[in-house]
C-alpha cells in the first residue's frame, strides 16, 4: 500500500535482472521474497493489465486473480479488467463470491460437471432480473440459483 517505485538492477549475471520495489517511507529496497503473495499477485496483474493496447495479447487467461488480494485491491483489479476487456478478449475463472459481484450476469459462464464432462451455460439475465431486484449475483451463486455447485 506504500509502494514508491520499482527498481531495477542487473545482477551478477547481466542475463538476469532483479525486481526490487522501495516504499514511500523509506529507501530500503525489497526484493520479491520479502512480500505478500497478494502483493506480488497485484503487481503482476496491474503490470498485465496496463499494458498499452498494442502490446496486449488477444486473449488473457486468468485463474482465480482475486487470491490473496486485499479486498480494496479485489476492486481496483475488477476495474482493470472491465477497461481492458473493451480492448482484447479476457477469460477467468473465480471461485469468489466477493469478485462475482464486479460483473454483470451476462458477463458470466456458469461451468457444470454433467455425466463426466464440462458442461458452459451462459447465464440469461432476464431469467434472474426477479431475483436480481433482492439478491446479488453472489448471493444467488451461494443459493445454487445460477448453478456452478458441486457434484458428486
Amino acid at each position: 500500500p506504500f509502494f514508491k517505485d520499482f527498481v531495477l538492477k542487473p545482477e551478477i549475471n547481466p542475463n538476469y535482472i532483479q525486481l526490487r520495489w522501495r516504499d514511500q517511507n523509506s529507501d530500503y529496497e525489497f526484493r520479491a521474497h520479502q512480500l505478500s503473495d497478494g502483493t506480488l499477485r497485484t503487481m503482476v496483474l496491474i503490470t498485465l493489465l496496463l499494458q498499452p493496447e498494442s502490446d496486449l495479447p488477444t486473449l488473457i487467461v486468468l485463474d482465480e486473480p482475486e487470491l490473496g488480494l486485499h479486498p480494496y485491491a479485489i476492486n481496483i483489479i475488477a476495474s482493470l479488467i472491465h477497461r481492458v476487456s473493451t480492448q482484447t478478449q479476457i477469460m477467468l475463472a473465480t471461485q469468489s463470491s466477493t469478485f462475482l459481484d464486479y460483473f454483470e450476469p451476462e458477463q458470466v459462464i456458469v461451468v457444470e460437471h454433467q455425466q463426466g464432462v464440462s458442461a458452459f451455460q451462459r447465464l440469461e439475465p432476464g431469467s434472474l432480473n426477479e431475483w436480481l431486484e433482492e439478491y446479488t449475483l453472489s448471493e444467488l451463486w451461494e443459493k445454487n440459483v445460477t448453478g456452478g455447485h458441486p457434484s458428486r
